[in-house]
Formats: structure tokens, C-alpha cells, sequence
């Protein structure tokens, strides 16, 4: 039993992927949690690494038997699936997608190995094909991992509105975040200089929007106030604040919206108040980045942002986002780190109360020191995934489904 491996499905690096990179930081603990074991990857084709078996061709319709086979020599411990809609769709001759149907299927075969299944998107308010698709998940996995509190209350709502049994087998394990990645202030003046901000005149205190630049992100909702935001921070504290806006484009999607908005960086850069700054966000310099700054604004306008969250709560960085938008206020909420705001008054507001006042910054870094240490650090995290798999276990060898106590 000891040499038997733990089985991530997901996909993996190099793939530009948030859930590629998030799977390659929770394999990272995981093996912490479990040196005895080897942690090991089924990826799609695109997938590298030692420990990574990149065989998921989703051009083939029965993309998930080879997935099956591998899973059958393995003899896993445990089999940890990541899902995201995309990641599982098999599109026909036609272009019309299959549903998530081949993902089911991989489920039902692998049912007599522990499975725990990660879903990276639950809304509060599914469609009916959302819905019925994780009933049905969560009734051919052993234990499915939600990530917020509300996402569970919620689904019971969904399912009683529907008049079905609502699935017990459900745990809440949060987004991972690194406790390893936090600068001394002592520090901050060697990052500035090692990305080359100190040659550009930059002042010492910054406003960060970091991450991938996407439609949904609206990075153009912060542009088209900051000077006027800049110029009343400097009005009341006679101090001068800049915006570091760093990322790149992922999806040739958004290249309109991706150009539009490094251009009015560019503007605000000849004005002397901003710097766009072009990198991927992976890796080292996405934490780096971040940290040269005082705090981070995330405007965005779609529930795609757990992965820069997640670094953000590493850092212990003040942050403000969009609400009512799920998952983010959800964090905000709990862990007393961000501030929210609802239009552009209550955004632009926010942005001087947060540059104007010190203390509240230090007050909610200190808060997010605590939630990343007692609540959503990966080595937290990891020992619940362990508790998942003792679970999942559990339900195999004894047959009785697992049941968990519901939030309300």
C-alpha cells in the first residue's frame, strides 16, 4: 500500500492554464504531506514534466480509456481530479461539444478506485445544465471539494428547488495560497531594481493591476479615473502614487480590449502617474510584482480571479475587488483583507481611502497573515486533501457513501 502513488488528472505546465499552474503548486504540497508516496500527473498532451503522463487527446471521443488504463497499472492511493468545463470537452466533426459526457463516463469507470473530484466552477445561481451535471458528478465521485462555504449553502438551495436529494459527499476545501512568498519591507528596494522600476521614476508608493489582461478583468475601469484618483491622493496626503499595471494577453480574444488598455497605460506612463510592465503571469515575478506594490485592485467583472487571489493572500496584500462577485467576496468577507466596491464611486473611493490611510493597510495585511496561516495556506490545504482521501478510501472499501454534515 505505501508504494502506491496519489493520481492528479488535470492539466499541467506549460500550458498558460490557471488550473495547470494551481495543480502543479497543490502537487508541490501534496508530496510535502506525503513524501512516502509518489504524486504523480495523467495530463493532457501538452503537459511536461518528470511524474507526468500527458495523455488526455481530447481529439479522440474516447479520450478518457487511455486515462482508465493508465489509472488500471497505477493501482493509485487516490485519484485527484481538477474540472473546469473546457479542460473535459470533446467537440464532434461539427464543433458540438459532448457536454462534459466523456467525463462522466471516466467517473463511472474509475469507480472502484477513491475518487475526489475539484470542480473549479460552481455558481450560485447554476443553469439547468450546470446543475444537473454536478448532481451527477457528485454522484459517481466518492468526495467533491467545493472551495467557499457558500457554494455548498447554495447547492442545497439548488437542489431542493429542484426537489432532489441533495448530495452529502461534499467538502470545502479552499484555494491553495504559498506561505513561502513574503518580502521584508528591507526587501521590496532590490525587487523594484531587479524588474527595473527604480529607472523609470516611479514613486515608492504603487497601485498594482497584475495578472492576465482579459475582457473580463476591466483594467479600463481603474484607467479612466486613476489620474484624477492620483491627483486627489496627492491633494490630501501631499504624497505621490503611481500605477504599476503588469501582465500580458492569454486568449487572442481579447487582443482589442489587451491593446486598448496598454495604450491608455502608455498615456498615463507619458504623464508621469503610471507603468505598464509586460510579463507572464507565472512563476516567481508574478509574486514579485505584486509585492513592489502597497496594495491590488481587481476589477473585474466575472468570477475568474481565485488564482490571482490566491497570490494576493500569500503576500498579505490589501486588496479591492467587484462585488457581489461569489467567490471574491466571499474571500473578502472571511478574511478581512479586501475592500469591496460596487460601481466607479465606491471603487474610486476606496482607492484614496486605502492610499490615505496606513493603517488600515496594515490592518488588513494583518489579517490576510492570519488567513493565510490558519485558514488557506497549501500546507493547510494539503492536510485536508489527505483527510479527502482517507474519506474517498473509506467509501470503497466499505461501500457506505460519504456523508458530510450540510452548512445550514
Amino acid at each position: 500500500m505505501a508504494n502506491q502513488p496519489v493520481v492528479l488528472i488535470s492539466s499541467y505546465p506549460p500550458r498558460l492554464c490557471g488550473i495547470a499552474t494551481f495543480c502543479e503548486e497543490a502537487r508541490e504540497f501534496i508530496q510535502r504531506a506525503m513524501p512516502e508516496r509518489d504524486v504523480l500527473v495523467i495530463s493532457h498532451t501538452d503537459g511536461e514534466g518528470e511524474g507526468v503522463l500527458p495523455i488526455i487527446d481530447l481529439r479522440r471521443e474516447d479520450w478518457w480509456q487511455p486515462v482508465v488504463e493508465e489509472i488500471r497499472r497505477l493501482d493509485p492511493f487516490a485519484v485527484h481530479i481538477q474540472h473546469e468545463y473546457g479542460l473535459y470537452e470533446y467537440h464532434d466533426e461539427r464543433g458540438i461539444g459532448d457536454g462534459n459526457e466523456g467525463f462522466l463516463t471516466l467517473l463511472s469507470a474509475l469507480r472502484n478506485w477513491p475518487i475526489v473530484v475539484e470542480p473549479h466552477t460552481i455558481h450560485g445561481r447554476m443553469r439547468d445544465f450546470e446543475a444537473d451535471f454536478v448532481y451527477k458528478m457528485c454522484r459517481r465521485a466518492h468526495v467533491v471539494l467545493f472551495k467557499c462555504h457558500y457554494q455548498k449553502w447554495r447547492w442545497d438551495w439548488t437542489c431542493s428547488a429542484r426537489r432532489w436529494p441533495t448530495p452529502r459527499n461534499i467538502m470545502v476545501v479552499p484555494h491553495g495560497a504559498r506561505p513561502d512568498k513574503r518580502w521584508g519591507l528591507h526587501e521590496i528596494p532590490a525587487l523594484r531594481r531587479e524588474f527595473g522600476l527604480d529607472q523609470i521614476g516611479l514613486t515608492n508608493h504603487l497601485v498594482g493591476m497584475i495578472g492576465w489582461i482579459q475582457s473580463n478583468k476591466r483594467w479600463d475601469i481603474l484607467l479612466s479615473m486613476w489620474e484624477e484618483i492620483h491627483n486627489e491622493i496627492l491633494e490630501r496626503t501631499g504624497e505621490d502614487w503611481d500605477l504599476l499595471a503588469a501582465g500580458a494577453m492569454r486568449d487572442p480574444a481579447h487582443r482589442q480590449d489587451y491593446e486598448e488598455w496598454v495604450a491608455e497605460v502608455r498615456i498615463l506612463a507619458n504623464k508621469g502617474i503610471a507603468h505598464y510592465h509586460e510579463f507572464i503571469p507565472r512563476g516567481e515575478a508574478y509574486y514579485k510584482l505584486m509585492a513592489v506594490c502597497d496594495f491590488i485592485v481587481l476589477p473585474t467583472t466575472d468570477e475568474t480571479q481565485s488564482g490571482t487571489l490566491a497570490r494576493i493572500i500569500a503576500l498579505n496584500k490589501p486588496f479591492i475587488t467587484t462585488a457581489p462577485m461569489e467567490g471574491l467576496t466571499a474571500q473578502a468577507l472571511e478574511s478581512g483583507g479586501g475592500l469591496l466596491f460596487t460601481n466607479k464611486r465606491t471603487l474610486k473611493e476606496n482607492v484614496i481611502r486605502l492610499a490615505c490611510d496606513e493603517q488600515l493597510r496594515i490592518q488588513l495585511g494583518e489579517n490576510l497573515r492570519r488567513y493565510l496561516e490558519e485558514v488557506v495556506s497549501w500546507e493547510v490545504v494539503a492536510r485536508q486533501y489527505l483527510e479527502a482521501y482517507d474519506l474517498a478510501r473509506s467509501a470503497v472499501r466499505t461501500g457506505i457513501r460519504v456523508t458530510l454534515p450540510q452548512e445550514f
